[in-house]
C-alpha cells in the first residue's frame, strides 16, 4: 500500500511540475504573441503614415500642377481679351505718334 501511495504522490508531483511547465510555456507563448502583435501594429501604423505622406505629396504636386495650369489658362485668356496683335499695335503707335506730333489722327487704320 505504501508503494501505491508513494507512486500517487510522485504522479501528483509530476502532474504539478508538468502543469507548471505548461503554464510557463503558455506565458512565453502569450508574451511572444503580444510582441508580434505589437510589431504588426507598429508596422501597420508606419505603413499608414508612409501612405498618408505619399498621398499628401501627390496631392500637393497635383495642386501645384493644377495651379500652374489655371494660371496659364488665365494668362492666355487675359492675353486674348486684352492682347493687341502686332498690326493693331503698329497702328496704335502710329496714331499716338501723329497725335503727339500734332498731326491729325485718322483712326487706327489710317
Amino acid at each position: 500500500m505504501r508503494d501505491v501511495i508513494q507512486k500517487m504522490l510522485e504522479a501528483e508531483a509530476e502532474a504539478k511540475r508538468l502543469l507548471s511547465e505548461a503554464e510557463a510555456e503558455a506565458d512565453r507563448i502569450r508574451a511572444d504573441a503580444r510582441r508580434r502583435a505589437q510589431r504588426l501594429v507598429e508596422t501597420a501604423r508606419q505603413e499608414a503614415r508612409d501612405e498618408a505622406d505619399r498621398l499628401h505629396a501627390e496631392a500637393a504636386e497635383q495642386a501645384g500642377r493644377d495651379r500652374d495650369a489655371g494660371l496659364s489658362r488665365a494668362a492666355q485668356r487675359i492675353e486674348q481679351e486684352v492682347g493687341i496683335d502686332p498690326e493693331r499695335r503698329r497702328e496704335a503707335v502710329e496714331t499716338v505718334v501723329r497725335a503727339v506730333a500734332g498731326e491729325e489722327a485718322g483712326g487706327l487704320g489710317g
